[in-house]
């Protein structure tokens, strides 16, 4: 209890903790929800509108964020209002980042190979939020001591390197690692000074008169996928469910 009230009441990082809780609870219920939709069983069904057109609770998700969000901008740091706020926008939040594939491809790709994306983004997004709850700073401006903090150019000279190495492992192709290294520095010195997967700009940029390291950068990257692609789509099946399989393309005739 003492460890709660330090590191969660007095900072005002309740309303992050309970903006992260319904977010998580909201997509695990939405996913839980669409799976029994999906397989027929229990009450639920989809909506629809006016004329049959299918309404995504992504419609609400997004209503729901904007009252969140600004009610939580109102509200500042303590207080019931803030609280509920952070609430509202967890659960909208979670409602939207449960159809995120469908907003990149502006297409219903919900249970589609595709429709991992959604998955993915979820636990990316619920990581980074609980690694601010934690403690961990934005681009590594946690890790200064009191007398750099007070030196305003070492900040942002501290700032702009995080930026830059997270930048970099960006255009090579790894954004988890990008991501992930904006709160977590050395995260993303790694993904910079590494080699560029073979798809990314800095590859297409940088290796295309290098024939050597476009090679060595493609075998890495086929291991790699081979290693974790397999556990990292069970992990987001065992989570999202897993997505219908797709129809055998018959053979044209010439």
């Amino acid at each position: 209890m003492g460890w709660f009230e330090r590191n969660i009441m007095e900072p005002g990082k309740l309303p992050l903790l309970l903006a992260l809780v319904s977010f998580v609870l909201t997509f695990l219920i939405t996913r839980g929800i669409t799976r029994l939709i999906r397989a027929g069983k229990g009450p639920f069904r989809n909506i629809s509108g006016s004329g049959g057109v299918h309404v995504h609770h992504v419609v609400p998700g997004v209503i729901l964020t904007i009252i969140g969000g600004f009610g939580a901008v109102a509200g500042g740091q303590y207080g019931f209002g803030s609280a509920l706020a952070a609430v509202i926008f967890g659960i909208g939040a979670g409602l939207v980042m449960d159809e995120f594939a469908l907003v990149l491809h502006l297409a219903d790709v919900y249970w589609t190979p595709d429709g991992r994306k959604s998955v993915e983004m979820v636990v990316l997004t619920a990581s980074l939020v609980g690694l601010l709850l934690i403690g961990f700073s934005p681009l590594g401006v946690n890790d200064l001591n009191e007398d750099q903090q007070q030196n305003r150019a070492v900040v942002l000279a501290n700032v702009l390197v995080n930026f830059a190495f997270a930048l970099i492992a960006l255009f090579k192709g790894k954004l988890r690692i990008a991501v992930l290294g904006l709160i977590i520095p050395l995260v993303a010195l790694i993904g910079a000074v590494r080699l560029a997967r073979p798809t990314s700009p800095w590859a297409k940029r940088f290796y295309r008169n290098r024939p050597r390291a476009r090679a060595k950068s493609g075998l890495r990257a086929y291991h790699h996928d081979r290693r974790w692609l397999g556990p990292r789509r069970a992990f987001q099946d065992w989570i999202g469910g897993a997505p219908d399989p797709e129809p055998a393309r018959s053979l044209e005739r010439r």
